[in-house]
């Protein structure tokens, strides 16, 4: 589609940011090309220094520039994408069987983000809680039944930002067989989930993924180090075993700037007539 103004009779502001967000999207402007200045704006448009102010952050609002104090304003360049794809649980399904030295060396790190786990900080934090309303109808348990609560993070070392952010509930009947899945000092777990799972006989035959997003709030916009504009993708992974059961639910966080989520569907053929 080629690029619009926005269809109404614009305040100034608005004119000038729709022209200079036009150039980027003919990429009259590339990333990291600097916007004319406040002054230049004012007398290209004939306008006040409010009015051109104004345009550059509306374009900053939409995730279009980057500025900073005592910097002018230049086109955003996008960071580098990680991709999540689904083909990733058939593959970490096959990983739980492999041996422990192989498991070890394969996980979100390394499918995800393109990293070793040796440049991240890894945290995970475990408790158990009460399912609560939500949480109980999916899993189709009481209010009162028990959880294991799992919240992961992963951090940039060189910035500091989060990398990855996601907290696991798993009903506590399910898991209690094996002390070792309690343990939050057994992460990271070599094979992950569906290894620890497998260690108490349940095997993960289908998964959902279920993607929404939001705005995020400014401390999560300051966690993951994000720029105006950019909102954060929400990810919901229901796992589901052999009895059609939900043994496990996830919820992940990722930036939709960095991120993009492929979802492969196999079809099966039609059938053909004799």
């Amino acid at each position: 589609m080629d690029p619009r103004p926005t269809a109404v009779e614009a305040p100034i502001h608005l004119k000038i940011a729709d022209h200079l967000r036009m150039r980027i999207e003919r990429g009259d402007l590339a990333p990291g090309d600097s916007l004319p200045t406040l002054a230049k704006l004012c007398e290209e448009w004939k306008c006040s220094t409010n009015s051109a102010r104004g345009a550059i952050a509306l374009l900053k609002s939409q995730g279009l520039i980057s500025s900073g104090r005592g910097r002018a304003p230049i086109v955003r360049i996008p960071p580098g994408k990680v991709i999540r794809s689904s083909d990733r649980h058939q593959a970490e399904k096959d990983l739980a069987w492999q041996p422990e030295e192989e498991r070890a060396t394969v996980g979100e790190a390394e499918t995800n983000l393109g990293m070793s786990i040796t440049t991240q900080r890894f945290s995970s934090k475990y408790d158990t809680i009460e399912a609560g309303p939500e949480l109980a109808e999916l899993f189709e348990i009481s209010a009162k039944d028990l959880l294991l609560r799992r919240h992961f993070e992963a951090t940039d070392e060189r910035t500091g930002h989060l990398l990855s952010s996601s907290t696991s509930h798993i009903p506590l009947n399910l898991v209690s067989a094996n002390p070792a899945l309690l343990d939050e000092r057994n992460e990271p777990w070599p094979g992950g989930t569906q290894h620890q799972l497998s260690t108490v006989g349940i095997e993960i035959m289908c998964m959902i993924d279920q993607v929404t997003g939001r705005m995020p709030t400014t401390a999560e916009a300051q966690l993951w180090g994000l720029p105006d504009g950019i909102p954060l993708l929400i990810c919901r992974r229901i796992s589901l075993d052999a009895d059609n059961r939900n043994v496990e639910i996830s919820d992940a966080t990722y930036p939709a700037d960095r991120t993009e989520l492929r979802f492969v569907t196999p079809l099966k053929s039609w059938t053909k007539s004799p």
